[in-house]
């Protein structure tokens, strides 16, 4: 069996609302944009809409997949950015009750992606449930998306806390999304290594800081990339730079 060079980057929260799936097409659109070979999976399997924020026409999806009716590749879907996408269902919470063994032929799947992509980004569920509990144990990397309010800081922590009681010797990283400016995000992921610190013997690093930027809800709004619509604006710039800290790691 070939070995698996590709990295499975996980993107989670402990709450819905952070901005979990702008930072996962953003970070992935980066990936494809400094040559890597990137997959981008909607892993969140209650709530799936990356398809709907890419604007994409689905035929397959991840569902179909896992039920063998059509093949990993006849699923995926190239999207103008430069990265292809492995859609979940929409409008279904049919796939957030998969049983463990479903979820292992997931993370499965997502194995099997890395083999033929340099980067394998997925979109996991937020919360703090079996499933993308295990999804994120499943990866190489997980960033928690986090921003400065209170619930998500205690929700992300809680993340943090149970991925390592799953995954004891994962990378795991914060990425403060909509922080005010880059001094407010740097506070908010000290609070976060404080309480890592503090309670689990164990800080946890910051893989970036993505500023709160109105073009975000602009390029939602037209299913358009944010880097490909508004290329120069701060967010994107910031998403760029998370982007080239993972490279470097």
């Amino acid at each position: 069996m070939m070995s698996r060079t590709g990295r499975l980057i996980g993107i989670a929260s402990g709450k819905g609302g952070v901005g979990k799936t702008v930072v996962a097409i953003g970070l992935a659109q980066a990936l494809a944009r400094a040559g890597r070979r990137v997959l981008l999976a909607d892993g969140d399997l209650g709530l799936a809409n990356v398809d709907v924020q890419l604007g994409l026409a689905v035929t397959h999806d991840l569902m179909a997949v896992l039920e063998e009716s059509v093949t990993l590749e006849a699923a995926l879907v190239a999207h103008e950015s430069g990265l292809h996408v492995l859609p979940g269902r929409s409008g279904s919470g049919a796939l957030a009750t998969l049983d463990a063994s479903w979820i292992g032929r997931f993370a499965g799947l997502l194995r099997m992606a890395a083999d033929r992509y340099d980067e394998v980004v997925v979109d996991i569920g937020a919360g703090l449930d079996p499933t993308p509990r295990r999804l994120a144990a499943a990866c190489d990397t997980l960033l928690v998306v986090a921003t400065d309010e209170p619930t998500s800081l205690t929700d992300a922590y809680a993340v943090l806390k149970l991925h390592r009681r799953d995954a004891p010797d994962a990378d795991a990283r914060i990425v403060v999304n909509e922080a005010a400016d880059m001094t407010q995000g740097g506070r908010t992921h000290a609070a976060l290594d404080r309480a890592c610190r503090g309670f689990l013997g164990r800080g946890v690093a910051l893989a970036g800081v993505v500023r709160r930027d109105p073009l975000v809800r602009d390029a939602i709004r037209h299913q358009v990339p944010l880097l490909t619509r508004h290329p120069a604006s701060h967010a994107a710039q910031d998403l760029e730079r998370v982007a080239q800290a993972l490279l470097a790691a």
